[in-house]
């Protein structure tokens, strides 16, 4: 039986009138590859379903071909509220600044990760896909990410954004606030979190080292 594994992007298009945003291109792109190389079977998932949108800043002329050719696979995501926990074996998290305006408060989603994590089945994040974490409350009321080892898009880095003062909340802070143990590299470099069948990582450059972490765990 091949894995399974359920990707769930953004939907959310603005940050603020003439700054466009949406999925990081290259998260989704790398571990999508990553997992279909491995035979697994993925789905993609979206809160409202249809398009998954992408950061036009996410794609430049230097961006590689095969990132691009991934853009397809977003061309129709299937509604979250359709999709079940019991057919996936790990469900993932890709960034980009959209998922923290729809992520966090979808019901849909948190219901997702609390079957996922306490089905004991793998949920992985990266760059600002952490964002779709914070609104999940496992059974006993404690917030998923309480006392796990967590990582995620840092302070430092979205202040060299310009753009924290635009977004709803500041994800490593969420995170702490949350209880989370946030464990931060230096900016822009790989760096992952492995607690138990959470795994997360930092920034764009981190989307690999997540990806072969579930990888590891799946087989």
């Amino acid at each position: 039986m091949s894995k399974k594994v359920l990707i769930v992007v953004t939907n959310h298009t603005e940050i603020h009138a003439g700054k466009k945003t949406g999925i990081w291109l290259s998260e989704f792109a790398e571990a999508h590859m990553a997992f279909t190389n491995k035979g697994y079977e993925i789905a993609v998932a979206s809160p409202l379903g249809g398009e998954g949108p992408v950061d036009p800043g996410s794609v430049d002329a230097g961006t590689p071909q095969e990132i691009l050719d991934a853009k397809k696979y977003l061309e129709n995501t299937i509604k979250l509220n359709e999709v079940s926990a019991d057919d996936f074996d790990a469900i993932f998290l890709p960034g980009g600044h959209g998922t923290m305006y729809d992520l966090p408060n979808d019901t849909n989603l948190q219901k997702l990760l609390i079957d996922f994590y306490e089905g004991d089945k793998i949920v992985a994040a990266v760059c600002h896909g952490p964002a779709g974490l914070v609104g999940a409350t496992l059974s006993n009321g404690q917030p998923l990410v309480a006392g796990k080892r967590v990582s995620a898009f840092t302070d430092r880095e979205e202040a060299a954004t310009t753009l924290d003062q635009h977004l709803p909340f500041l994800l490593e802070s969420k995170l702490r606030d949350l209880g989370a143990i946030f464990v931060a590299a230096p900016n822009w470099t790989a760096h992952y979190e492995v607690d138990g069948n959470l795994i997360t990582g930092q920034n764009p450059q981190s989307t690999l080292v997540v990806t072969n972490a579930v990888i590891e765990k799946l087989g």
